[in-house]
């Protein structure tokens, strides 16, 4: 076969832009750090790496679910626990209202007392985060106790109370995994709310101690019935901490993976960039010795 200077000089530029456009590649790859920075650089690393940002943007979506639950849960506890300490209060005032050697002005400003501590827990049970109310079920914009009308929504009757009240709220914290982050307590806020209705009546109309002794031990009912919703709420936050953890495992491992996917070896790199270089002036000094003088040269 014949070769011509055409040929020769046509595959001398082909080849160099061939070079050119390797160094390119490998200085565009230790510029951002990346295997492929187009999808036509590798599809098979490309489709890779979209999984794996896929994974990774789960996990930040439910890593701020988690976070929506822990403050639901913690605010609810939080919530119990102050009406805990306001019904520590009233058993304490009970046992004095109850003793014989009470006279009616000291029953009537522990009523007072009393009273006050009554409208503690319903502004308690009127608790939100942001503007949404936690004890209201999934009507999270009606407030438990109405103000205007000083009574709960469970009104005298709960079997007419709008079953949303005690429906669950509950946030998705994994793949497919749901936990519930409320509780509905208002049937239990409106028993206690009923107590301290009848110890004001009580304590106004008493005339022995042997009447408000009984409210004792009602209140004593009401606390261990509160004890017994935050061990519920205890072990829901347990489930949440082990959920927690398996989120930051699977982030790790999912960011480890996409670096092994798509992050380049810098010392690697280099080396190929100083050979290619080395091969690209190999191939201009060559070129340069093939390519012969043509006749126009000679007549400059």
């Amino acid at each position: 076969m014949r070769v011509t200077q055409s040929m020769l000089s046509g595959n001398l530029l082909r080849n160099l832009s061939n070079s050119y456009g390797k160094m390119g590649q490998l200085q565009e790859q230790i510029n951002t750090g990346k295997k492929v920075n187009r999808p036509s650089d590798d599809p098979v690393v490309a489709m890779k790496g979209i999984n794996y940002r896929t994974t990774l943007n789960n996990v930040e979506q439910y890593s701020r679910n988690i976070g929506e639950a822990y403050n639901w849960l913690d605010t609810t506890d939080d919530t119990f626990d102050k009406i805990g300490s306001t019904l520590q209060r009233a058993n304490e005032l009970m046992v004095q209202a109850s003793s014989d050697t009470s006279t009616p002005e000291d029953r009537e400003k522990i009523n007072s007392e009393m009273q006050q501590l009554r409208e503690h827990i319903q502004n308690l049970a009127n608790t939100k985060i942001g503007n949404r109310y936690i004890f209201s079920g999934t009507k999270t914009t009606t407030p438990p106790f109405d103000e205007a009308n000083k009574k709960y929504v469970t009104g005298d009757n709960p079997d007419t109370t709008d079953p949303a009240f005690n429906k669950s709220v509950e946030i998705e914290v994994f793949d497919g995994i749901k936990l519930k982050i409320n509780t509905s307590p208002i049937e239990l806020f409106n028993k206690i709310d009923k107590m301290f209705e009848q110890i004001g009546t009580d304590i106004a109309n008493a005339e022995n101690s042997s009447v408000l002794s009984s409210h004792i031990t009602a209140i004593d009912g009401s606390m261990n019935e509160l004890l017994t919703t935050r061990a519920d709420i205890g072990a829901r936050q347990n489930r949440i901490e082990l959920m927690d953890a398996r989120l930051q495992s699977q982030e790790i491992i999912a960011t480890k993976q996409m670096s092994e996917n798509e992050d380049i070896d810098y010392e690697k790199a280099i080396v190929e960039m100083t050979t290619q270089e080395s091969i690209h002036r190999a191939a201009l000094s060559v070129g340069g010795r093939i390519i012969q003088p043509t006749l126009t040269d000679f007549l400059r």
